[in-house]
């Protein structure tokens, strides 16, 4: 079968070095780690503002300096990659993106969120569909094996019809509630929200006229097209999610390392079920990003869509901005689709510099 060609643009943590903050028997989790790790792909190239990061690409993942550009331009018309990961910060992703879309690069594999405003978004979506790009955005837990097994138990119905889904932490909206949104949506198969109503934290030191100074951190709950509620809370707990079912439920724990599930085990005398444990279907445990990256190669080998899509992540930037502009409406509920929104997130802050060496298992 066919190797895909594969480039990054963006080499700092997410893009190369994330892996080196976990001990060394963990999934593959940055983009470089899941190109290295499929076997369908091969990483030809990088490109960065940085030479020294591309320095350490190049030690770690076997990147020739001949290959390590600083005009991601220069590299993708050189290198012409099949698969494209886009791992910056938010601000310059739209750029990046529209160009490669029209350079013809068949797959782009973009970090969350899609965009630093929805202005861009709806234009980077509109110019993965007009080119016919393969888009899935970093929100990994949509290729994890134990929440796709979660999903499958609600999917399947035998806990009956879904009723709210319910996460229990939130965080900062680019590069927290993002990976939220996407397993909330998930949970419910990504039928279209209404309407939203939330509020940030701290959002007076945050929102400066139309520029969010940095990224807000908020909470609140979203209408589904079907009834659903979703919640995207701060209740104390670290990142769990929660689906409530007719006639159970079901969890993901501790960051998806743990799972619980309640079913009815008959009904009480007020004719309420009455939720006793049960089994979570077996998985076999593995890396999400190469979950994603594997979702990627199948649409190239067959032309059929991925499990994301540009429309997906369009939606998850979509909630990010209505959760703003609930706030700045004193709270009130924002119905969907969002119009007008000119909020944009314009960051100064520097990149940390990434870990390079590795922690020990």
């Amino acid at each position: 079968m066919k190797t895909y060609k594969t480039a990054l643009i963006g080499c700092s943590r997410m893009g190369a070095f994330i892996d080196n903050e976990t001990p060394s028997d963990h999934p593959a989790y940055s983009h470089a780690a899941g190109y290295e790790a499929c076997a369908r792909t091969e990483m030809v190239a990088c490109a960065d503002l940085s030479a020294e990061l591309m320095e350490q690409v190049g030690i770690r993942y076997g990147v020739p300096k001949q290959k390590q550009y600083l005009d991601y331009r220069e590299m993708i018309e050189a290198e012409r990659p099949d698969i494209l990961s886009i791992a910056t910060q938010p601000a310059p992703r739209a750029q990046i993106f529209i160009h490669a879309a029209e350079a013809g690069v068949p797959a782009i594999y973009i970090e969350k969120a899609m965009a630093a405003s929805l202005a861009e978004a709806e234009t980077m979506m509109q110019a993965a569909e007009r080119h016919g790009v393969f888009v899935n955005m970093g929100t990994n837990r949509r290729w994890d094996p134990g929440y796709d097994a979660m999903h499958s138990v609600i999917d399947s119905g035998r806990l009956g019809k879904l009723v709210s889904v319910i996460s229990h932490t939130t965080g900062p909206l680019f590069n927290s509630a993002s990976h939220m949104f996407d397993m909330l949506m998930r949970f419910n198969n990504d039928v279209p929200v209404t309407s939203v109503q939330a509020n940030l934290t701290g959002a007076e030191q945050v929102i400066s006229g139309e520029r969010l100074l940095s990224d807000p951190a908020g909470q609140g709950t979203m209408q589904c097209e079907n009834g659903v509620t979703l919640y995207a809370l701060e209740t104390g707990r670290a990142v769990e999610v929660e689906a409530v079912c007719e006639r159970g439920t079901v969890e993901g724990l501790n960051n998806g390392t743990s799972w619980h599930l309640r079913e009815s085990g008959g009904l009480n005398y007020l004719g309420r079920h009455i939720l006793v444990p049960g089994e979570i279907p077996a998985f076999e445990a593995g890396s999400s990003t190469v979950g994603l990256i594997e979702d990627l190669v199948h649409s190239l080998d067959t032309g059929e869509a991925p499990r994301g899509g540009a429309r997906l992540a369009y939606a998850n930037t979509e909630l990010i901005f209505a959760f703003v502009e609930s706030h700045a409406r004193g709270g009130q509920k924002v119905e969907l689709p969002l119009a007008g929104s000119n909020y944009r997130l314009e960051v100064a802050k520097k990149t940390p510099r990434p870990t390079f060496e590795p922690k020990e298992a």
